[in-house]
Parts: C-alpha cells; structure tokens; sequence
C-alpha cells in the first residue's frame, strides 16, 4: 500500500510518511473541534444532530489538514490535493476566484533522439485547453523528435554547444515562448547553471534506471540497461527527477520498477523500461503542473 500511494501522489517515501501523519492528526483534529463546537448548540433530535456535525466535519476537516499541513511541510501537495477534489465534486470551477482563467501552461520538451516520450506527452495533453506543448528543443539536426515537432506543428530550436554551454543556454529563446516547465525526454546533454537558475525547480528529466544507482555521467540508454544486466540486478524501472547541477542527482518525484529477467539482453530489458517510461511520464508531468497550479 506504501508503494502504491507514492506511485499515485507522485511524491517519495518520507513525504507519504509525512502525508499520511497529516491526514491522520487533521482527523482527529477534525473531530475534537468538531464535537466541542456541538457541545456549545442545543440540539435535540439525534438524527439532527448527526446530519449538522456531519456537515460541520465536512467544513473543518480541508482548514484542519492545512493547517496541520503547514509543520510538516506538506502544505503545496494539500492545496493541490484539495483543489483536485473540489473540481472533481464540481465545487472549484477551473478558473481561480477572482473569474481569471487559470494560464495556459507552457511546456518545453529537450530530446536528442527518436522523440519516443515526446509524441506520449504530446497525446497525453493533446485537446487540453490549459497545457501547450510550446517548443521541442534538439541538440542533433537527424534527431527523429525533429520530424515530430514538424507533423505537430510544434516550433522546434536546434541548439549548438557553444551557446548553450558557454552562452546564455537559450534563455532568452525559452522565456519568449513563456515556458513554465521544461521536460527532459531523451536528452544527452547536461544542464548548464544558467538554465537550472533561470528554471529552478522546473527542469525534470527521466533516467532509465532507479537512481541512485546506474546514474552519472555516460549512463544513458543502451548503456545503462548493458550495466544493470551486468550487475546481476533483479529489478530495474524508471526515475523521474528534478535536474540540478550534476547528472542524476536532482530530487526524485516518481520511481516505477519492472524486473530483469535472466535472459535479458539491452535490448529486451529498454522495451519494458520503454513501456513505464510511456505509460507514466505524461501522467506525472500533468501532475507536476497541478502542483504549479
């Protein structure tokens, strides 16, 4: 059950930890104030007195889990998680308060080869009024993601070294386009500073293998999967980190695992990490941007 709540919330063991203690103190917080504010009314019938505290628990029970939230550092996930269930009751519309409509998210996606996730997470938000792909940015001309980001329709910018690098990382070029959210999905270069302090906290890349191990530098793709094999490992999956200033090392947002069978080779072992890597990388870039909402 632990495993499957960090798989759905999106979030690492110590947060579902964190979460759970949350829920359970916001409860029982719920309840106490709950029976001491029906303790001040006279009301007589049973029944009525169950249908108002009822009501009343209902009420207190979103202030309680916030601010109970707040010393456990979990106060962003609980107002998007009460965000999510009120537009699901059809209580929050998806404009704010105000009647602003919520902005349209921009999103950039960073590929270097065939563009695989990329034409997943293009689907995934595909017809989504309040998500844009913006932009597909390549470092390699013959890069398949190219041909992608033509037959959508999709602005594409070829990067060069130099600038990216040793330049202003095409911040300038990404800013115009108001990206809020850049999504590695098969990119081969590392991430300068200047781009990682121009989006902190809103680069996220996906890797092969469950970090910490099999990451760092030169542990890509085929690679990555030759050295899990090698090392006799029975499991292998999928990590979805935020990108910082070393290869592999950002925080984790999601793990999902597949095993590693004896007769494995690269190539049989890349199709199953394939398939999580389609399977769940759109799901948790939408979740991502719920966040940012």
């Amino acid at each position: 059950m632990f495993n499957r709540l960090q798989q759905k919330w999106k979030v690492n063991g110590l947060q579902v930890a964190l979460i759970l203690c949350t829920f359970a103190i916001g409860g029982s917080l719920t309840g106490y104030v709950g029976r001491k504010l029906m303790n001040l009314f006279d009301i007589g019938p049973e029944w009525l007195w169950i249908v108002v505290y009822i009501i009343l628990v209902t009420l207190l029970w979103p202030l309680a889990v916030l601010l109970v939230s707040i010393p456990f550092g979990q106060f962003r996930f609980f107002v998007s998680y009460l965000k999510k269930m009120g537009k699901r009751m059809g209580i929050v519309n998806r404009e704010s308060e105000t009647g602003i409509p919520e902005p349209v998210r921009q999103i950039a996606i960073f590929a270097s080869g065939a563009g695989s996730n990329a034409q997943k997470i293009i689907d995934h938000f595909r017809g989504n009024g309040r998500v844009k792909i913006a932009l597909i940015v390549c470092n390699r001309p013959e890069a398949g993601v190219l041909k992608i980001a033509e037959k959508e329709g999709i602005p594409a910018l070829l990067i060069e070294k130099e600038p990216f690098f040793r330049g202003n990382a095409y911040v300038p070029a990404l800013k115009e386009k108001n990206i809020d959210l850049i999504i590695l999905a098969g990119f081969l270069w590392k991430i300068p500073v200047a781009l990682i302090q121009a989006y902190p906290g809103k680069i996220v890349n996906i890797h092969p293998a469950l970090l910490p191990k099999y990451g760092g530098k030169g542990m890509y793709g085929q690679f990555v999967h030759a050295a899990v094999i090698a090392a006799g490992e029975k499991e292998s999956g999928i990590t979805i980190h935020y990108v910082d200033e070393h290869y592999d090392h950002g925080d984790i947002i999601f793990q999902a695992v597949c095993p590693v069978f004896s007769e494995d080779t690269p190539e049989l072992l890349a199709k199953r990490i394939h398939e999580l890597e389609h399977k769940h990388f759109p799901v948790v870039v939408e979740e991502l941007l719920l966040r940012m909402a």
